[in-house]
């Protein structure tokens, strides 16, 4: 079903056409997003990123500093323990990111339960780990917005980039939520 739709939106998708977008694995689109964000709030084109381990090496950092001030605060949480004290830290208002990543997995996608098991139950094969990431890096990288693909779903459903058509489906906006007494509360 879900071939098929990419059919009839896209045209036929053939092997060589798969591509990836900027990023150290496939865990997300941090890095794309910093990236644009860079550019398009400060006009700064940023080549390479560093991301900054915190805590851990699944709690990442990357900022964007011009003349000793950060514009940009971004971070990487993968796995439940990340989560739960980023959660934390937004419950007590000390949260200064602009944008996070959040992944359930540990060490990210490539670490996830819907990839090929380890030999001894419970524990990461750290060469084929290393090897999916290695397979994953030689995919070629196309911008999302280079791509033909999406350019022509713009173009033909969304009735153009900037269009009311596009700003209703694609955008949204975020506010408070007031809590009721029925609500289920997680004491995080």
């Amino acid at each position: 079903l879900f071939s098929s739709a990419l059919f009839l939106r896209f045209g036929e998708i053939k092997e060589g056409d798969v591509v990836r977008h900027d990023g150290k694995t496939s865990d997300g689109y941090l890095e794309h997003i910093f990236k644009h964000a860079a550019k398009e709030l400060f006009g700064i084109d940023v080549k390479e990123i560093t991301y900054k381990a915190l805590k851990n090496k699944d709690f990442q950092e990357v900022t964007l500093e011009k003349d000793g001030e950060t514009l940009l605060r971004f971070a990487a949480a993968y796995g439940f323990r990340n989560i739960q004290n980023m959660v934390l830290k937004m419950k007590k208002g000390k949260f200064s990111y602009h944008f996070v990543e959040v992944l359930a997995c540990p060490g990210g996608c490539l670490n996830g339960k819907g990839q090929a098991p380890a030999e001894e139950a419970g524990k990461p094969d750290k060469a084929l780990l290393n090897r999916m990431a290695e397979v994953y890096a030689a995919i070629p990288v196309r911008l999302p917005e280079a791509n033909v693909h999406v350019q022509k779903m713009y173009q033909d459903w969304l009735e153009g980039m900037d269009s009311t058509k596009a700003q209703q489906t694609l955008h949204t906006t975020y506010g408070a939520v007031n809590q009721t007494a029925n609500n289920l509360d997680i004491k995080w």
